[in-house]
C-alpha cells in the first residue's frame, strides 16, 4: 500500500500551489447562507464545485432544497468500500468589517507566529476543510485514475442557517446516499501536532421556560411581600436544576449515562487537559459541573444543563420599584448516550410546574432536540483512520468526544443508519465565525495529504 500511496503523497506536494489557487478561487465567493442578498452567490459556489468535482470524473448535480442547493457527486467503485463525505460551502456574514484586516473575500497567505496562514472568511469553516478531501480525489485519480473507494460527495449550502431544508432532502434521497460509513471535515486537531478524530457529539435538547403571575407589572410598594413574583418563581426553578455537587436534580436525568471504559478513562487523563489549561484562557480556575470529574468528561462524555439567558423586570437605566408581571428564561441541555430529549422534555415541563404557585401560569416552550452520537469504539474504519492520521502526522491520533452537536451526523445515523467519522484539520485559534478567519496552510496541506492516507486505509477495512 506504501508504494501505491507515494506517488499520490507527492503530488499532493508538488501541487500545493495550483490546490491553493482552486481554493482561493472558491473562498472568493460571498456564500452567506443567513442573508437573503446573498443568495445568488450561494448558488455561484455550489456550482463552482460542481464544474470542479464533474472535471475530475464525478458524476455531479446541484440539487435543490427549501433553502439553498446542495452538490451531489458520486463515483462508484463496484467491489470496494463506500464513503460519503459531507460539508458545507455556506460562510458566516463578516460584521462587523471595520475590524477585518483586509477584505473578507480576497484570500491571502499570511505570515505570522512563525506559521503561513490562508486568511479569509470561510478558509477554516468549510471551504478549506472540504477542499482538503477535494485535493486528496484529485491526486489518487491523477496517479492511479482511479480512487481506493467508492466516493459519494454532499455538500451542503445553509450548514450556518441550521442546515434549513437538508434533512429533509437526505430523506428523501436515502437511496443515492448509500454508504458503509460517512465522513465530516469540520471539526478540529487537538492540538497543533496532534490529529484527532471526534467519537462522540452530544445531543441538545433546548426549552423556554415562560411564568405569569399577576396580569400586569405591580408598584413594589404597595404589592410586595403579598403579590407572587415570577422572577423568584424562575429563580428558584433554576437554583433546584443542581445540587450542590453539580448534578441535574430532574427526576431519571442520568438514565441512559454509561460511565466510559477504565481503559478510556486512562487515555483522556493522559491527555493532560487539567482545570488550570482548559479554564485559565478565558480566567476561570475550577470546574463547575459534577464534582470529582475530569474536565474532558464534562465537556464531552457528561451531560450538562445551562441556562442560556434570563428576562424579566425593569433592567433600564435608573430605578423602577415594579413588580413584573412574567419572567422568562431559555434552558438548555447537552445529552450523552442513550438519554432521550422526548423524555426529557415530559420530565423538565413536570419539574417547572411542580415549583410554580397554583395562581400562577407557566408555559414550556421545546425546541427540536437531537440525540447524543457516539461511534463503537472497535469500528474497523475508526481504527483505520486513526492508523492514516497517525502516520501522516508522527503522533498518535487522539479519538475523544466533543461537547457540542453537529444535527447533520445524527440524521446521517437516524435516516441512512451511517456511523461518521469526524475528521477536521482547523485549531481553536482559527477565528471561525469572526474577524479575520484562518486555516494553518499545514492544516491544509496535511489535511490533504492525510485524506489521501485514509482514503487508502479504508479501502483495506
Amino acid at each position: 500500500m506504501a508504494d501505491a500511496l507515494d506517488p499520490v503523497l507527492n503530488d499532493i506536494d508538488r501541487d500545493l500551489d495550483n490546490a491553493l489557487e482552486r481554493l482561493f478561487a472558491w473562498l472568493r465567493i460571498p456564500s452567506i447562507s443567513t442573508d437573503p442578498a446573498y443568495a445568488g452567490h450561494c448558488r455561484e459556489a455550489a456550482q463552482w464545485l460542481e464544474g470542479n468535482l464533474t472535471a475530475l470524473g464525478f458524476e455531479t448535480s446541484v440539487e435543490e432544497t427549501s433553502l439553498h442547493p446542495v452538490v451531489l457527486a458520486h463515483r462508484p467503485k463496484p467491489g470496494a468500500p463506500h464513503v460519503l463525505f459531507y460539508g458545507h460551502y455556506d460562510v458566516q456574514p463578516v460584521d462587523p468589517l471595520n475590524l477585518w484586516h483586509t477584505s473578507p473575500f480576497d484570500p491571502r497567505i499570511e505570515e505570522a507566529e512563525g506559521t503561513k496562514r490562508i486568511v479569509a472568511r470561510g478558509a477554516s469553516d468549510d471551504k478549506g476543510q472540504v477542499m482538503t478531501f477535494v485535493e486528496a480525489c484529485r491526486a489518487h485519480l491523477a496517479m492511479n485514475g482511479d480512487l481506493p473507494v467508492g466516493v459519494t460527495i454532499l455538500i451542503e449550502g445553509a450548514e450556518e442557517n441550521g442546515s434549513q431544508g437538508l434533512p429533509e432532502w437526505v430523506e428523501a434521497n436515502r437511496a443515492r446516499l448509500k454508504a458503509d460509513v460517512a465522513l465530516v471535515c469540520d471539526t478540529g486537531m487537538w492540538d497543533r501536532q496532534t490529529p484527532q478524530i471526534t467519537t462522540s457529539l452530544r445531543g441538545l435538547a433546548y426549552y423556554e421556560i415562560k411564568v405569569t403571575c399577576a396580569d400586569r407589572d405591580l408598584h413594589s410598594g404597595f404589592f410586595g411581600g403579598a403579590a407572587a413574583n415570577p422572577i423568584h418563581v424562575l429563580s428558584r426553578i433554576i437554583a433546584d436544576l443542581h445540587d450542590a455537587e453539580g448534578r441535574v436534580m430532574l427526576p431519571g436525568f442520568y438514565d441512559g449515562v454509561r460511565e466510559p471504559p477504565p481503559e478510556l478513562l486512562e487515555q483522556w487523563r493522559s491527555l493532560g487537559l487539567t482545570a488550570e489549561k482548559f479554564l485559565g484562557p478565558i480566567g476561570l480556575k475550577q470546574p463547575a459541573g459534577e464534582r470529582g470529574r475530569l474536565p474532558i468528561e464534562l465537556i464531552q462524555s457528561r451531560p450538562a444543563c445551562d441556562v442560556n439567558g434570563i428576562i424579566g423586570g425593569y433592567t433600564g437605566e435608573g430605578t423602577k420599584t415594579v413588580i413584573a408581571s412574567q419572567a422568562s428564561a431559555k434552558v438548555s441541555f447537552r445529552l450523552v448516550d442513550d438519554q432521550d430529549p422526548e423524555q426529557l422534555s415530559k420530565t423538565f415541563e413536570a419539574f417547572v410546574r411542580a415549583r410554580v404557585p397554583a395562581d400562577c401560569s407557566m408555559e414550556v416552550i421545546c425546541y427540536k432536540g437531537s440525540r447524543a452520537v457516539a461511534l463503537p469504539y472497535d469500528m474497523p474504519q475508526l481504527a483505520a483512520a486513526q492508523g492514516a492520521l497517525s502516520a501522516e502526522w508522527g503522533r498518535e491520533a487522539v479519538a475523544v468526544g466533543a461537547g457540542g452537536s453537529i444535527p447533520i451526523v445524527g440524521d446521517f445515523k437516524r435516516i441512512l443508519g451511517l456511523d461518521t467519522l469526524l475528521i477536521g484539520f482547523g485549531l481553536d485559534d482559527d477565528r471561525i465565525h469572526s474577524p479575520n478567519e484562518k486555516y494553518e496552510l499545514t492544516s491544509f496541506h496535511k489535511g490533504t495529504r492525510s485524506w489521501a492516507r485514509i482514503l487508502s486505509a479504508l479501502a483495506a477495512a
